[in-house]
């Protein structure tokens, strides 16, 4: 059977990680064909160090050139809508990391694009590929513990996320590039529809680290309810300093689910670069998540040939739905409905594009 043949765009770390698993770890049944990237220098040195013989500074250029079965994309969140939209136009498969989109009217336009084509669109939340949460999720929907009553999730990352992901003009801000992992968690745990969220933030490490952007945080605490009368808390710290940290609690009408440790081992109490009666904590999410990101490059090959999508554009969709009611509910400190932000007449006050595109 021929190989599928991928084509990368972007050659930052999650760009790396994917090439390298798919090489490495899927090779038998795909390969990366061109890797994409504006900044030629890194493209290359990606390229140079798993053998693609082809590398290009845009999509299109690569479009014109080659003949790809899907595309992985791994850009900026503000670039994700073009790149989509013009690969799944071209009737390729695609691999979107999250967060899905800007706005509701990108992830609108995002899924158009994958019907007409008939293509696979896949979402990057990993987690659904973990092992643990997998059983998680089977156990909650199976009912041997009872309906879901609490959840609580936590991502904690090790160190700044790029400059551009520090702008809620062109991310969204840390709830949409480090926490929107928990809003797809909460709500596929809860299964169930989210109702309204409120989102609380600090920033005690912003000044220190250089950061003067507007509306910058570093510190989060969201609670969101849900149809089914589930409640849901969501903690954020980016820095944490200490190391990768992803944990999910679930409190049932009949029993409890924990999911995920601070380390292979767990822990009991860590400080900055000192951890006690634990083994070591997770450096980061390419550590703790190892696994689930193979899987998630071979479930995507498998999708190529047909194979169903364990996490797509509605699961994408509704987690930019949360991060957007979320990011309003920040700016204006109060409760936010989803009801508003699904709105049509809804427009992002704080994305530029947003606001001419209205």
């Amino acid at each position: 059977m021929r190989k599928k043949r991928l084509c990368m765009v972007g050659a930052g770390r999650v760009g790396r990680l994917h090439t390298r698993n798919i090489t490495e770890r899927v090779g038998h049944r795909a390969e990366v064909a061109a890797i994409v990237d504006p900044d030629r220098r890194t493209a290359e040195e990606l390229a140079g160090d798993y053998d693609v013989s082809v590398v290009c500074s845009s999509l299109d250029e690569a479009l014109e050139g080659g003949d790809f079965d899907g595309v992985v994309i791994t850009t900026p969140t503000f670039t994700h809508h073009p790149l989509a939209v013009r690969a799944l136009d071209a009737g390729l498969h695609v691999h979107l990391e999250k967060p899905m989109a800007m706005n509701l009217r990108e992830c609108a336009e995002i899924k158009a694009s994958a019907e007409r084509a008939g293509a696979a669109l896949q979402v990057g939340f990993m987690r659904r590929f973990d092992h643990d949460f997998i059983q998680a999720a089977e156990l909650l929907r199976g009912g041997a513990i009872g309906a879901p009553v609490i959840i609580k999730s936590l991502t904690h990352g090790p160190g700044l996320p790029p400059p551009w992901a520090n702008d809620i003009r062109t991310s969204n801000g840390m709830l949409a590039e480090v926490n929107s992992h928990d809003l797809d968690t909460v709500g596929w745990f809860a299964d169930s529809a989210p109702v309204d969220i409120h989102v609380r933030v600090a920033n005690f490490k912003g000044a220190a680290r250089g950061v003067s952007t507007e509306h910058f945080y570093d510190t989060m605490l969201a609670t969101i309810a849900f149809e089914s009368g589930a409640l849901a808390s969501i903690a954020g710290v980016c820095p944490a300093d200490y190391g990768y940290d992803a944990r999910v609690e679930v409190t049932c009408t009949g029993g409890m689910v924990q999911v995920g440790e601070a380390g292979p081992a767990g822990l009991v109490s860590i400080s900055a670069g000192e951890a006690r009666r634990c083994a070591p904590v997770f450096a980061s999410w390419r550590d703790r998540f190892a696994e689930a990101y193979v899987r998630e490059m071979a479930e995507f090959v498998a999708a190529t040939d047909g194979a169903p999508v364990r996490v797509g554009a509605e699961d994408g969709t509704r987690a930019v739905a949360l991060v957007l009611a979320g990011t309003l509910s920040m700016l204006e400190e109060r409760t936010v409905s989803l009801t508003e932000v699904t709105s049509p007449a809804f427009v992002p006050s704080w994305q530029a594009a947003a606001r001419s595109e209205a």
